[in-house]
């Protein structure tokens, strides 16, 4: 059920309204969880029985940690719960890419194929209710929170519909508590929610999605189009995941706010960053929280000397690119970003004691070539994002660096993208200059509601027939 389709909206009007009408706490999380597993079920039961049994066994096992005091014990019961949790990943996720991987290198040897790839489904959204699931039980093992109790909470913490597919990835500190606190029914927060899901279907429907008819046929055949249209291409390619993905989250906030809940910030105007390592700070928020808190800092974090650091950074960026999909080009992805990092780390050490370069870098003339810098980084990064293989990948990038022009530019909306391209500039200056909250303030009632009317209407006159599910569901 796509955030975005008639079917979810009436799904989600009926659960609303129930949902506000039942004076009773605990029945209203009993509703939340029958909502929640029918919301995954109704694309496959059998996988959400399976979500259901895994978050059962994190339970039990939680429970386990926290009334044991045998240390062993303790560390016992953690790696079982990180052993199903990443077995179940491994296998539904990732067994086919290293049989086909290794598949490869017994070819290239000449040895007879040995391996048979599976039969399996990719769950929706396995990637981010295990690292949730992940993060319950290592905080639980570090006594940084209880373990819970209600076994109805817990399943709601894990299950609940707007965060299960596609994030933000919740931290149980932050969502087990909301779950206790009693719920008033509040017109603003009401309106707050529905500004969100309002922006993320704009952004869903008339950007990201009419960004994809431009992107898909370049990246199908880059060799086909001149190097203009090919950087185009690239650039529309950040738009459209940018605003297919926020979009997502903003729906997703914007739903629980509606339900009572609130869920962390996901993004923070990415594409005005002046450098990598801001960008991971500005993009997909709770994911490079997560890999920062268990993963980099584990690892042994900044600690150790350079060298330590710069291996940590690459190890946790490439796993952090394989986190997102089994497959080589996400490698490459998450090694480029890893690289990125430690070449702005060195930079910076390099900065350190020469003023004037210092003061040149913070200079406008300065922080506009930063900007541009790691904005043009993180498109190319995105090419092996998009791309299918690393040899599709390759031909982008060559054609990216030709120069060759090509009759087949007309062909393609480019005005379209050149005023897309605009919008999306001129709301990421509104948003970096909080100017929204000012207007919002002033506008009588009549014509904020006007607004909202034109938005909806953008959004469902400008959306391209067939709605593409969102990217970030394949993860």
């Amino acid at each position: 059920m796509l955030f975005c389709s008639q079917a979810f909206l009436y799904f989600f009007a009926a659960v609303l309204l129930i949902y506000w009408l039942m004076p009773w706490r605990q029945a209203r999380i009993w509703l939340l969880l029958a909502a929640s597993f029918y919301f995954y079920a109704v694309w496959n039961a059998w996988l959400a029985l399976l979500i259901g049994a895994t978050t059962v066994m994190d339970y039990l096992l939680a429970l386990g940690m926290e009334r044991s005091t045998s240390p062993r014990r303790r560390k016992i019961l953690l790696v079982l719960s990180l052993l199903v949790n990443l077995g179940i990943l491994g296998y539904f996720k990732y067994a086919n890419f290293f049989l086909q991987s290794l598949n490869e290198v017994l070819s290239t040897l000449g040895v007879p194929l040995w391996f048979h790839t599976l039969r399996v489904i990719l769950p929706i959204g396995i990637s981010f209710y295990t690292f949730e699931a992940i993060n319950y039980t290592v905080d639980v093992y570090r006594r940084r929170v209880p373990a819970e109790r209600n076994l109805g909470h817990f399943l709601l913490f894990i299950l609940f519909f707007p965060h299960l597919v596609a994030g933000p990835i919740v931290r149980a500190r932050d969502f087990l508590p909301q779950i206790k606190r009693r719920k008033r029914f509040s017109w603003p927060r009401m309106h707050l929610g529905a500004q969100f899901f309002l922006l993320g279907l704009l952004k869903k429907l008339a950007i990201a999605d009419r960004m994809a008819l431009y992107v898909d046929p370049v990246f199908a055949d880059p060799n086909a189009y001149g190097t203009v249209t090919v950087w185009l291409a690239a650039i529309a390619y950040a738009v459209q995941i940018y605003c297919d993905f926020s979009g997502y989250t903003d729906m997703a906030i914007g739903t629980a706010h509606m339900l009572g809940y609130k869920l962390a910030q996901n993004f923070n105007i990415p594409y005005v960053s002046l450098n990598v390592s801001e960008f991971w700070r500005r993009w997909h928020i709770s994911l490079s929280s997560w890999l920062r808190d268990y993963l980099f800092i584990p690892l042994g974090g900044s600690r150790g000397g350079s060298g330590r650091t710069y291996r940590n950074l690459l190890i946790t960026m490439t796993l952090g690119g394989l986190w997102h999909g089994a497959s080589w080009t996400f490698v490459v992805w998450g090694v480029l970003h890893g690289l990125l990092l430690i070449g702005h780390k060195m930079f910076q050490d390099f900065c350190t004691g020469r003023p004037l370069l210092e003061r040149a870098l913070r200079s406008p003339p300065g922080m506009l070539l930063r900007l541009a810098l790691t904005l043009v980084s993180v498109c190319i990064g995105w090419v092996f994002f998009r791309a299918t293989t690393l040899g599709a990948a390759a031909a982008f990038l060559h054609r990216m660096a030709s120069f060759t022009p090509s009759p087949a530019e007309g062909a393609l909306p480019n005005r379209d993208i050149y005023l897309t391209i605009a919008v999306v500039i001129i709301c990421h200056l509104i948003r970096r200059f909080e100017l929204w909250p000012r207007w919002q303030v002033r506008l009588p009632a009549s014509l904020l509601g006007l607004s909202y009317a034109v938005a909806v209407t953008l959004a469902l006159f400008l959306a391209p027939s067939g709605t593409k599910p969102f990217i970030y569901f394949q993860f």
